[in-house]
């Protein structure tokens, strides 16, 4: 839970900055594909742990 966290949080600094700084419209980019991936993480997580329950 915390890599999710530290990855939203990293996600939204660096969306910040891409999105306030000239000419630092990657970063924006950037930021958005973090977030991507710490939901895709998040949700596979989820899914792994929701089955396990399942079996017990």
């Amino acid at each position: 839970m915390a890599v999710f966290l530290f990855l939203i949080l990293a996600a939204v600094a660096l969306g910040i900055i891409g999105a306030v700084a000239k000419g630092l419209f990657y970063l924006l980019i950037i930021g958005i594909v973090v977030f991507l991936a710490s939901l895709v993480l998040f949700g596979m997580r989820w899914g792994r742990r929701s089955k396990h329950h399942l079996v017990r």
